[in-house]
């Protein structure tokens, strides 16, 4: 075991203890959220065949990639229980290890560590995240949901087409000033949220692979929808979404969903992942629970 802060170890090209986490526990990811919003120590904890991205702040562990931006966290590489119970097992008495946003796998091969550690976890549940599991075809997955919500996705749309016109959906990356602007343009904690950080954090996630920026444009070609996404083989991964307040009446922010998930459907994409959140609309639109655990001790 060796611990270190060297970003380039081949360590991020092990397979994430938990399937299906997107790019969260990358390098990629992880680089930019240190860039722009680390804090402590960097603690890349590898093996042979395991990688834990952590870090340190005062006395406290925790994976690289803060709670509210990171929606999932894993341990890395077949070999990630024994590593976690060498790292636990070599800490200093009095370190508290807080590490949240495990979906049940990951959490397993984390308690599953620390108690090789000989030291007692706790594991509480953290929040859940919201993923949809897509049949092959647009008239399948309509016909998997609720008479009721069939019929309100097919009535915005409908909406919208009356109000602006046709929708199209595009993939820009070069538009995010537009994805900027109609996030500040909103009212409450979502209008303050795109500070000019912020904004320089979405720009450098840009430049993580699969990230994709798509948009719900006009016949004009305005913008009045927007996604910041990750796509991968087995599906999408929608991290966030904004959409012009003022044609919040012809439901944008709902059409771009719909969009998305077709175009998901279309190339054959079997999983749209909603992430973390409890919204009602997502489970309204296909999707099931899944928790995540946040797991705790002290050395």
């Amino acid at each position: 075991m060796r611990v270190h802060a060297d970003w380039s170890t081949e360590g991020f090209d092990l397979a994430p203890a938990a399937e299906a986490v997107g790019p969260f526990p990358g390098r990629g990811f992880l680089q930019s959220w240190w860039r722009h919003r680390g804090d402590g120590e960097v603690l890349l904890v590898e093996s042979a065949d395991a990688l834990l991205p952590l870090h340190r702040v005062g006395n406290t562990i925790r994976f690289l990639g803060g709670a509210d931006l990171t929606d999932y966290h894993s341990p890395l590489g077949p070999g990630a229980a024994d590593l976690v119970a060498a790292f636990v097992g070599d800490l200093d008495p009095g370190i508290r290890l807080d590490l949240d946003s495990l979906p049940p796998e990951a959490a397993e091969v984390v308690v599953s560590g620390i108690g090789r550690a000989g030291v007692s976890s706790s594991s509480d549940h953290h929040e859940v995240a919201a993923v949809a599991d897509l049949p092959a075809t647009r008239e399948e997955y309509l016909a998997s949901l609720s008479s009721k919500q069939r019929h309100e996705v097919r009535r915005k749309r409908r909406r919208f087409v009356e109000m602006l016109g046709e929708p199209h959906l595009i993939r820009d990356r070069e538009r995010l000033a537009d994805f900027v602007a109609m996030h500040r343009s909103a009212e409450g904690r979502k209008g303050r949220f795109m500070t000019r950080e912020m904004e320089e954090f979405f720009a450098d996630l840009l430049q993580v692979p699969g990230a994709t920026l798509d948009l719900l444009t006009l016949e004009s070609g305005r913008a009045v929808a927007a996604a910041f996404g990750f796509e991968d083989d087995e599906g999408v991964y929608l991290y966030n979404s904004a959409y012009d307040s003022t044609v919040g009446a012809a439901s944008p922010g709902a059409v771009l969903v719909d969009e998305l998930i077709s175009r998901t459907i279309a190339r054959g994409g079997r999983r749209f992942d909603f992430l973390k959140g409890d919204e009602v609309y997502k489970f309204r639109l296909g999707a099931t629970r899944r928790p995540l655990t946040r797991v705790e001790a002290v050395r």
